[in-house]
């Protein structure tokens, strides 16, 4: 993939992070933060692999899901 939309990639991914420790409902948090989250996997796989980096994205993601889910049988 182009280096430069992988790199807009990167970017979106931490500024959806750091805009999920601005929030105060939880809800949104978890889902600005999954969102962060995915585009950190896929700019790991677009930069070769990078394991370090999709590995706990990846878990972080499906943790979110995991309490988004049992939030809402609550």
């Amino acid at each position: 993939m182009n280096t430069e939309i992988t790199n807009y990639i990167g970017y979106s991914a931490s500024l959806f992070i750091v805009l999920s420790f601005i929030l105060k409902d939880v809800r949104k948090i978890r889902v600005v933060n999954m969102i962060g989250c995915i585009c950190f996997v896929i700019y790991g796989i677009f930069n070769g692999m990078l394991w370090p980096v999709i590995i706990p994205n990846g878990l972080i993601c499906f943790i979110q899901i995991y309490y988004l889910m049992l939030d809402k049988k609550d």
